[in-house]
């Protein structure tokens, strides 16, 4: 019996540190984002690591699915599964931090293919550090499957391929693309509240001054603020979360104005989506107004999207030559859309018919008449 529970255990841990790990080497850009997110102030505090989080995010996703191949074939089984301890037990905490504390509304786990609360995420560790103490405590019961020479193949088979896989999504798009900006969804679709969806209820929290400390009032309190007390801020505290559309936070907004209603009726729309001007590909920011010169010839309307201010956007448009309008959107939302920094997006009436990296601008289809969906 005892050897049928580690046996499973085995399994179970192996399988889903490889898918697990396999969904977000997919799109290690999006798991570096949210380390980036623990590293900021709000949360652990240690934005030293900012720069680092790219690099993080992929050692940590190889070493999670080689930990899983390692596992199911038995390579240095007493090792394999100390380091599964050890990462399993740094996880935990990382949830627990976050559900605790509130900070980090979803850990990653699984990239954007499945979205856990922080209490989920914190029960799904558990889960696996139940079954990992299993097999740390039968370590023994653990052997591997084939000789010693095919397995240490097929583990530097596995480092092999994670590490091409990795090279390969970060010059070019995800391989499978789980968000909701993904080819063929329409993004005023994914704009939409349900009819009947419930609503947040949030709770306006007010700041005042009261003799040099700064002190919070709900609107019930506001009659009892001492006299010569100054305000000081407001802000939102979300007491119950109601229905968050899949994109909620997209916008196009020119000299104060959102165009996002009038463009994305546009039959034939080119988007050169860079979040930060200052961080975006000097190689790829040079391609883009030759594909502006080419697209405008064949009917389409083109723009580009940032987060970057006006002094930032002028200085581009003079270094790389681009004869386009930049509209604003918020650098998350961007960055959502697409992970290249500068990305081609094609858009018929909303719907989101080509992404490309700026690697593969060869491969931009543009017809010289317009969609029919």
């Amino acid at each position: 019996m005892k050897n049928v529970i580690t046996q499973f255990s085995r399994l179970f841990v192996g399988i889903l540190f490889i898918i697990s790990g396999l969904i977000k080497l997919n799109d290690p850009v999006g798991f570096s984002y949210k380390l980036a997110e623990y590293f900021s102030e709000p949360v652990f505090n240690m934005p030293f690591l900012e720069p680092l989080a790219l690099g993080l995010a992929i050692f940590l996703v190889i070493l999670e699915v080689v930990l899983g191949v390692m596992l199911l074939v038995g390579y240095k089984a007493k090792a394999t599964i100390w380091f599964l301890l050890l990462l399993i037990i740094f996880f935990t905490f990382l949830t627990f931090y976050s559900a605790y504390f509130d900070v980090v509304k979803d850990c990653g786990c699984f990239g954007d293919a499945l979205h856990l609360t922080p209490w989920q995420s914190f029960t799904k560790d558990i889960v696996l550090l139940f079954f990992i103490l299993i097999l740390f405590i039968n370590k023994k019961l653990v052997k591997p499957l084939f000789s010693k020479l095919l397995t240490n193949i097929i583990t530097l088979i596995s480092v092999i391929l994670c590490v091409f896989m990795a090279v390969w999504v970060l010059n070019h798009n995800p391989i499978k693309d789980f968000r909701p900006f993904k080819v063929g969804n329409n993004i005023e679709k994914g704009m939409e509240i349900p009819e009947g969806a419930p609503k947040s209820v949030v709770e306006m929290i007010f700041i005042y001054k009261v003799n040099g400390v700064d002190k919070e009032f709900t609107e019930k309190d506001l009659m009892n603020i001492p006299e010569g007390a100054t305000f000081v801020d407001r802000k939102d505290k979300v007491i119950t979360e109601g229905y968050v559309p899949p994109i909620h936070d997209f916008t196009m907004v020119k000299d104060d104005s959102d165009y996002k209603d009038e463009l994305l009726k546009e039959p034939k729309l080119v988007i050169f989506v860079t979040y930060d001007l200052n961080l975006s590909n000097p190689e790829g920011m040079k391609k883009l107004e030759k594909v502006n010169q080419e697209a405008k010839a064949k009917g389409y309307k083109v723009i580009a999207m940032t987060a970057s201010g006006p002094d930032v956007i002028a200085k581009a448009k003079k270094q790389y030559g681009l004869n386009v309008d930049f509209y604003f959107c918020d650098a998350i939302a961007l960055k959502t859309i697409e992970r290249a920094n500068p990305s081609i997006v094609v858009l018929n009436k909303g719907t989101i018919v080509q992404k490309v990296h700026y690697n593969d601008v060869d491969d931009l289809k543009l017809s010289n008449v317009a969609y029919s969906l």
